[in-house]
């Protein structure tokens, strides 16, 4: 895949997220993703990504600015750096209470990409910044 073409597919994965459309999500990516989540494991595989991608969508409403997309040469990886900006809607477990704080916080995504599709997705954000966030906030 060419950098430009890496370069469409992560701007197409990134308006998917920002616009709440799993589906569209799920169409940039291999079919045994790796899904690395922050502060946990790895997940594999499409149906555990839309699980995941469900889960998310419980608890949190976040849209993503200020992206800035970098592609390796080749086209092979690629990483994007953006702010968060969300909305805690509902109580996750392990984590403190929701009830509508709102949280900004920079964050990043490491990409692998394999036969024009996201074979890997690694993100990764201030967990601890986010926690405090959400507690001053209550």
């Amino acid at each position: 895949m060419s950098e430009t073409e890496t370069r469409h597919l992560i701007e197409t994965y990134l308006a998917a997220f920002n616009q709440a459309d799993a589906t569209a999500m799920l169409d940039c990516l291999s079919e045994d993703v790796a899904h690395d989540i922050n502060e946990g494991g790895r997940e594999i595989g499409k149906d555990t990504f839309r699980q995941f991608l469900a889960m998310m969508a419980r608890h949190y409403r976040e849209e993503l600015s200020d992206i800035a997309i970098m592609v390796a040469p080749g086209g092979n990886r690629a990483a994007a750096e953006f702010t968060v900006r969300g909305t805690y809607l509902a109580t996750a477990e392990g984590l403190p209470e929701a009830n509508g704080q709102r949280y900004t916080l920079p964050a990043g995504i490491f990409f692998d990409i394999d036969d024009d599709k996201i074979s890997r997705v690694t993100t990764y954000y201030n967990l601890a910044d986010w926690t405090r966030q959400v507690v001053q906030a209550r």
